[in-house]
């Protein structure tokens, strides 16, 4: 009776076996490539797994239990004490637990099989502070916002165009040359390479075809009668002469809030998820390393779609008058 009760379920028994046949490096790889796409992803998950395996002193994967997160998740939290480094912010703490999480769910879905049981499932991630909630304009301010700057400056105006609709940061905005886009293998659209951004990556982000038409008058514009080089700088300014651009177009189009060019990175974000872009394709055309600093913007998105109150009033429409 009492050999009965010890004994483990035959697919824990099949999950241990089947996680010893590969190295812990193996199952790595076969997670990152079977549930992570994008590059930027990899490399930032493939650090978080090395970080936490030089904790565990290279405890196997398979037998690292709740206890071990959580002493990980404390020495993040505590770092700045323990190791006298910068210590690390919710976000950064978040990062480097989420892809654990992710690893051992994938690894002990029932389909998988490679562990027995999920050690992850009672961790919670830190709170992450949203910098983003009320960091945007919306669509009826950005209208106002580029009406202002086209009537006045189009080169500015198309500063501001190209932070809304791109998504992209200052200073990469002011190292765009006409050299940096090309176009598909369909030739069905037209993409800007972004090298030696934050972090020092490389992304593609698709340009409409508005957009691309507007860029290809300014180019010619800053060309003169001869046809622009590789080499030309479409704004051939400072970050801080954009910062003071989009500052003064805010107050000078009677904007109360105080508009900076992030903010547009922000409002970028905000509409694309609301119109119905995935989180993983927003991460790709931000830039961020951390699908976490990604996930910031869905509060403000929950927020703005159809609320508890919304669905109450709907029920007691007829009473109110």
């Amino acid at each position: 009776m009492e050999a009965h009760k010890n004994k483990q379920p035959d697919h824990q028994i099949f999950s241990q076996q089947n996680s010893r046949m590969y190295t812990d490096d193996q199952l790595i790889q076969m997670f990152l490539t079977t549930c992570c796409p994008s590059l930027n992803t990899r490399r930032s998950y493939l650090k978080a797994f090395r970080y936490f395996r030089q904790f565990t002193k290279y405890t196997a994967l398979h037998l690292i239990t709740w206890r071990e997160i959580e002493a990980y998740k404390l020495y993040l939290q505590q770092r700045g004490a323990v190791t006298l480094d910068k210590a690390l912010a919710p976000a950064s703490v978040a990062a480097f637990l989420a892809p654990l999480k992710s690893f051992y769910r994938w690894g002990s879905d029932i389909n998988i099989g490679l562990f027995p049981h999920n050690p992850t499932t009672s961790v919670r991630l830190p709170v992450v502070h949203v910098v983003s909630q009320k960091h945007y304009l919306t669509r009826r301010e950005v209208g106002i916002l580029l009406n202002q700057l086209k009537g006045t400056n189009f080169r500015n105006y198309l500063i501001a165009l190209s932070l809304v609709l791109l998504g992209m940061r200052v200073s990469e905005l002011v190292a765009v040359r006409w050299g940096s886009f090309h176009t598909d293998v369909m030739e069905s659209g037209v993409w800007l390479t972004l090298e030696h951004t934050k972090g020092g990556k490389t992304r593609e982000i698709k340009v409409p075809q508005q957009l691309w038409t507007l860029y290809m008058e300014h180019a010619q514009t800053l060309a003169g009668h001869d046809t622009p080089t590789s080499e030309l700088l479409l704004f051939p300014i400072t970050t801080r002469q954009i910062e003071r651009i989009i500052a003064q177009a805010g107050r000078d189009s009677g904007l109360i809030k105080k508009v900076t060019p992030h903010w547009l990175r922000h409002t970028n974000a905000t509409l694309a998820l609301l119109n119905g872009a995935s989180l993983q394709q927003v991460q790709e055309n931000l830039g961020h390393s951390h699908i976490n600093t990604t996930q910031r913007y869905m509060h403000t998105v929950e927020q703005l779609k159809k609320s508890a109150t919304d669905y109450v009033e709907d029920s007691l429409k007829e009473f109110i008058h």
